[in-house]
């Protein structure tokens, strides 16, 4: 069964989830620290998991619990490419979905996004978080997460194999 695994902290679209999966029939687990008071509802499909304080403890739980029938959702790209070494997939709550194609590149520019913020406190420039979610985010979030437990509930991808015109 597709498990919808949230990186619930600091998730934006947690009702979202909610509603996708009450129409596909997942379960949804809601992973946080207790950081934040997340009151999930009363539905048999959604259940909250709180693990211990730790910088890390909740991305932990998810990557250890993630199997290819999994979707995992969260802002955080080390946890995304954790998931997908699992064999997992990842979408972010904006509707991004993390590939083995794009996640070295988005890892890259974590660091230097990293650097570039250090530099500037450094020298007392500004600093600035994610932009808000939008319309336009919530509704690509759905129509990601929607194809993502489809895709996972068809299971991992087989290499096509293709032979060159011309042949080998």
């Amino acid at each position: 069964m597709t498990r919808i695994l949230v990186d619930a902290d600091a998730c934006p679209v947690r009702e979202e989830i909610i509603r996708v999966a009450a129409r596909l029939g997942c379960e949804v687990v809601l992973v946080s620290n207790g950081s934040r008071p997340i009151r999930p509802p009363e539905e048999r499909f959604v259940r909250q998991v709180i693990v211990a304080e730790g910088a890390d403890a909740a991305d932990d739980w998810i990557v250890e619990q993630a199997s290819p029938a999994d979707v995992i959702t969260t802002a955080d790209i080390p946890l995304a490419a954790r998931a997908l070494e699992k064999g997992a997939r990842a979408l972010s709550f904006k509707g991004h979905d993390w590939t083995a194609q794009n996640i070295g590149s988005a890892l890259a520019g974590r660091e230097i996004a990293r650097h570039m913020r250090e530099t500037e406190l450094a020298r007392g420039g500004p600093t600035h978080g994610p932009s808000a979610m939008a319309l336009a985010d919530r509704s690509r979030f759905l129509d990601a997460l929607d194809r993502a437990i489809q895709a996972a509930r068809r299971g991992p991808e087989k290499p096509i194999f293709r032979i060159p015109p011309g042949g080998f």
